[in-house]
């Protein structure tokens, strides 16, 4: 009987008692709703009861024990014995065991070692089906748990889902993941976080997706926009930096159908940069233990499938237009960031040594910086809920190879050799995107624009909270607040006070130092007087320096966050 062609729908309320070998008198009474699964365990007289909550399981499997080889070997006794299960299809099952187990993941939310802090552990939930003589009949019951926990977990994302859309294999055709990896990023660890931290997550949670290593600059760019992206309803991932996922941004925002695409794709980050600044402002706003395991929290925002609005900035120069998500620099911190390249390898650190450097040898620099005040402290919380129905499909171009990965069945490598990015129709690069709704460069702005004009040491813009990890830049910030925070600071400030600031943004406390101006703003324009020199950073990438504007566009984009 080939179990996985029949359709199994999932029950309102699932209820077994389940024995545990290893101790007498025990037993777990387990029930699954749409609360969770609650797990009931009574031994010699007591009970204790545990819940785990929905939003923290990840997946679940079906298995059967493993064929024990037959070997002449003498081995010791022992008196526990380890289970080994295959999957529910392999052939090295065991044919004298009629049992079949469900597997279901879980991180949950634990206390730290260190007082107040918190971290997600990893918790297995094994169950073990056996009431029947047939190994058939007893995984049809651990399907029917199986689907159950799947269909509670999707109802989360899709409320509108059908039963009969739940079948025992649970393959949609529209979650693939494309998940883009930046080899060099950081210190140059992303393969090997990729392969032993990520991919088990992926294991666990049943995800399908396909990996591209990036092989040189604006690689993950040319890919967005050449590439079908329709066929990855499940997100596009990027494993590196925040310059991979401006790369993506960017990519998306050169395509036709862009607009469609925003609405539909969810987009997410594993940090393995130096910065991280975006994966730190995510698990920040819902309160998530990123701290204690970065790869594991932001991997669990990927693979639960939720997201939340993010707002995106839109960035005018005097010959392109780019689309940012993080922050926009003139100044010192800009200054920082791009010559500190060159100490890449000592990883975060790099950041610190060069800013006392150049404390040493503090410059400033003569320009006019011009801003829109947000209308109200109101304004700074506008949201988008538009709900948008329509898709226009691109079609596939180029070509791709591709060969299964190790970690995953259902996990496609996209190979670089011998692969096509190029565009087949586009000869000219172009940007989309929304229409801006400012004065063109060079225009006089309106009146209710705040103009300044003088020397600064700084003056940088910041959309989410934190700039790096352990940067809190904008403390005031929403991921989807429709707002720019603005910090100005003039020539003329103390020492004292600059470092005062410097050593504030770890706490968020720079923002009351005298001498700084912390703005919120819709829109804002620099214009720096060239011959000063000085780096222009948008989202931490180097740019031409000249006269710049930026505007935001509330709510543009959507990152994975667990918002439960």
């Amino acid at each position: 009987m080939d179990i996985e062609e029949d359709c199994i729908s999932p029950s309102p309320t699932l209820e077994e008692t389940f024995y545990i070998l290893s101790k007498k008198n025990s037993v777990y009474r387990v029930k699954l709703s749409e609360k969770g699964l609650c797990l009931q365990k009574e031994y010699n007289g007591n009970v204790k009861n545990e819940t785990i909550a929905l939003e923290d399981i990840i997946g679940c499997r079906c298995m059967r024990s493993k064929r024990f080889a037959q070997k002449c070997m003498w081995h010791p006794t022992s008196s526990k014995k380890y289970l080994k299960v295959v999957d529910e299809n392999s052939m090295e099952w065991d044919e004298t065991d009629v049992s079949a187990y469900l597997y279901i993941y879980a991180y949950i939310i634990k206390k730290g070692k260190v007082k107040s802090t918190k971290k997600r552990e990893r918790m297995v939930i094994t169950l073990r089906f056996r009431s029947y003589d047939k190994y058939e009949d007893n995984m049809r019951e651990a399907q029917k748990w199986k689907v159950t926990v799947k269909y509670y977990m999707n109802m989360q994302l899709k409320p509108s889902f059908p039963t009969c859309y739940f079948t025992a294999t649970d393959i949609k055709i529209d979650n693939k993941l494309l998940m883009i990896l930046n080899p060099k990023s950081g210190v140059g660890k992303a393969r090997e976080v990729f392969q032993s931290k990520v991919v088990p997550l992926l294991t666990e949670a049943d995800i399908n997706y396909d990996l591209h290593v990036t092989r040189h600059a604006q690689d993950a760019r040319n890919l967005m926009r050449t590439q079908n992206m329709w066929q990855y309803m499940g997100g596009i991932v990027v494993i590196g930096g925040d310059g991979i996922l401006y790369e993506v941004i960017n990519g998306l925002m050169e395509r036709p159908d862009w607009e469609t695409l925003f609405q539909e794709l969810k987009l997410g980050i594993i940090p393995s940069g130096s910065g991280n600044g975006l994966a730190k402002s995510i698990s920040y706003a819902f309160n998530e233990p990123y701290d204690q395991n970065p790869i594991l929290v932001s991997t669990l925002n990927v693979v639960r499938g939720v997201s939340t609005p993010l707002d995106i900035v839109r960035v005018e120069t005097k010959n392109q237009v780019l689309f940012s998500f993080l922050s926009i620099g003139w100044g010192l911190l800009s200054d920082v960031d791009i010559e500190s390249e060159r100490i890449r390898a000592i990883g975060s650190q790099r950041f610190t040594v060069w800013t006392v450097a150049k404390l040493i040898g503090l410059r400033t620099y003569k320009g006019t910086v011009s801003y829109l005040p947000v209308k109200s402290e109101k304004a700074c919380s506008i949201t988008s809920d538009e709900d948008h129905e329509n898709r226009s499909v691109m079609s596939e171009e180029g070509r791709r190879d591709s060969f299964y990965s190790v970690g995953s069945r259902k996990s496609t490598y996209l190979s670089a050799a011998g692969s096509s990015y190029e565009s087949l129709s586009e000869d000219v690069i172009r940007t989309f995107g929304p229409p801006s709704k400012l004065p063109p460069l060079g225009q006089v702005l309106p009146a209710d624009w705040v103009v300044i004009k003088g020397e600064f040491v700084l003056v940088h813009a910041s959309y989410p909270t934190h700039l790096m990890t352990d940067c809190i830049f904008a403390p005031s910030s929403k991921l989807d607040d429709g707002c720019i925070w603005l910090c100005v600071i003039k020539s003329g400030i103390s020492r004292a006070h600059l470092v005062q600031f410097l050593l504030g943004m770890s706490s968020g406390s720079h923002t009351n130092v005298p001498q700084v101006d912390f703005l919120p703003v819709s829109a804002f324009r620099i214009e720096p007087e060239t011959s000063e020199g000085g780096h222009l950073t948008v989202d931490g990438e180097l740019i031409e320096l000249g006269s710049l504007q930026a505007e935001i566009l509330p709510s543009l984009a959507n990152v994975f966050a667990r918002t439960h």
